[in-house]
């Protein structure tokens, strides 16, 4: 069995491949623009942001008076959830939160000459080439994810000039980095663009599966045999005109099958006076002939007596079918009811009955005649000493009014087929036991007219269930 795959989830699928395509290409621009490397954090255009933040702070931090120095570096690393210190290129401590350096760092960051005069010249040319990844920026990541940023900043002070010295930066998470690097208005816009683009979508994809459930709930309604059946046209695309489509076949077939039907009611009827006057016929003329042409004439009043039954299940199976849209539908006490089928069917009191529910919706002579071909059919093919039962239980708004038995079944292949007029299964081809093929029509009939479904099934490991499912009253 195929597991079913909606077309809202394939198109919300396409989508989020879409997105992921645009983020893919995202990506490799930034890869082609920043470079993959680790080191790619510190030098090009992320570089140049990391410099511009501690110049930035350097900048706050000497242009603020000494005693408001240490509020500055506390609110830097407030606002970025990193971590800010200035080191002297020793590696002594001068400013800021109290950090052990990595041994690495460390030793990367002692190899700017710690001479203390002459005018400061940055980064270029303070250690040995390849040592950084830039000159003037160190970069280190720990086992745990840290990363460890040295910036060379010159370090003022009041009795001389400046001194060598590092901005360390320990950045905990990819939110501080994001921080550092002023990226987060981009995240955000990539969210917005991302949140923009479902929204986007989501209507078209609502309204194209919309349809097409209402035109899957039409067509199979029309398999139903409720040819009344209608869905919203008002569309001018393609599901529209094929909502149009529907209605017309559905128009088309309710006139030809109300047509056909009540060709049939009309032969039927006609065919019923002198069928009649042909069995009072034969009875008389098997009386009066001859004892040698009597078992002839006994066959032929069989073959009309078979004809008169075709003839009222014709009957029976037009009216059923064209009482769909008159059918008076009313609360119907369901114990009372299959206590007057079983009395008429089931004389032998073979079937038992498990009534759950009190009552259904439904017009009450439809229903029993339905009941009542279904207990015939189950008594006819489960056989005499098959146990036949009627349920009746609540499912949420709908009553399930089921006939079960514990006969041969039917096969599976018909079971899809079962209800139309004249199919009968290969298994039910005799006269004796399959009938005209009308009776379980009549059933599928009388439900659709009442407001119903009509299920058939094999149970396990034998028998047939078939089951009634109607409002609850």
């Amino acid at each position: 069995m195929k597991v079913p795959f909606p077309l809202s989830l394939k198109v919300s699928v396409w989508l989020l491949l879409n997105l992921l395509l645009l983020a893919a290409g995202g990506t490799a621009l930034y890869w082609r623009q920043f470079g993959g490397s680790r080191d790619s954090l510190a030098v090009g255009a992320l570089g140049e942001r990391l410099q511009s933040h501690g110049d930035a702070l350097v900048a706050a931090y000497y242009g603020s008076p000494a005693e408001e120095r240490p509020a500055v570096l506390a609110e830097r690393d407030r606002k970025t959830g990193a971590t800010h210190a200035f080191f002297l290129n020793t590696g002594q401590p001068l400013a800021g939160a109290a950090l052990e350096l990595p041994a690495d760092f460390a030793r990367e960051l002692r190899r700017g000459p710690p001479g203390r005069g002459g005018p400061f010249r940055g980064g270029a040319g303070e250690g040995p080439p390849g040592r950084s990844p830039a000159p003037g920026r160190l970069l280190h990541r720990d086992a745990d994810g840290t990363l460890w940023f040295g910036l060379r900043v010159p370090l003022l002070r009041d009795d001389g000039p400046p001194m060598r010295g590092t901005l360390v930066i320990r950045v905990p998470g990819l939110l501080s980095l994001l921080r550092i690097y002023d990226l987060l208005p981009w995240l955000g816009l990539g969210a917005a663009a991302f949140a923009l683009s479902v929204l986007f979508w989501l209507p078209l994809v609502g309204n194209i599966t919309r349809d097409l459930r209402r035109l899957t709930a039409a067509t199979e309604a029309l398999a139903l045999g409720r040819f009344d059946t209608r869905v919203p046209d008002s569309g001018r695309d393609e599901l529209g005109h094929l909502g149009r489509s529907v209605n017309r076949m559905a128009a088309r077939l309710d006139t030809l099958v109300n047509g056909q039907k009540r060709f049939l009611g009309d032969v039927a009827h006609e065919l019923g006076s002198p069928l009649g006057r042909l069995q009072v016929a034969t009875e008389i003329l098997e009386t009066r002939a001859d004892p040698a042409l009597r078992g002839q004439v006994r066959d032929v009043r069989e073959e009309v007596q078979q004809m008169a039954e075709l003839v009222n299940e014709l009957l029976a199976f037009t009216r059923a079918g064209l009482r769909p849209r008159d059918a008076a539908l009313a609360e119907v006490e369901l114990a009372p009811l299959v206590a007057e089928v079983l009395a008429r069917e089931d004389a032998a009191g073979q079937v038992r009955t498990e009534l759950r529910a009190a009552s259904v919706r439904a017009d009450r002579a439809l229903l029993g005649r339905a009941l009542g071909n279904l207990v015939r059919n189950a008594l006819r093919h489960a056989g005499p000493s098959a146990a036949v039962t009627v349920r009746a239980d609540a499912a949420g708004e709908w009553i399930v009014l089921a006939v079960e038995d514990e006969g041969p079944g039917a096969p599976p292949e018909s079971l899809e087929r079962l209800g139309e007029p004249f199919y009968r299964p290969e298994t039910a081809r005799s006269r004796e036991t399959g009938g005209a093929g009308l009776g379980l029509a009549i059933v599928r009939g009388a439900v659709a007219a009442c407001g119903g479904e009509v299920r058939f099934s094999n149970r396990a490991p034998h028998g047939f269930r078939a089951e009634l499912r109607l409002r609850a009253a």
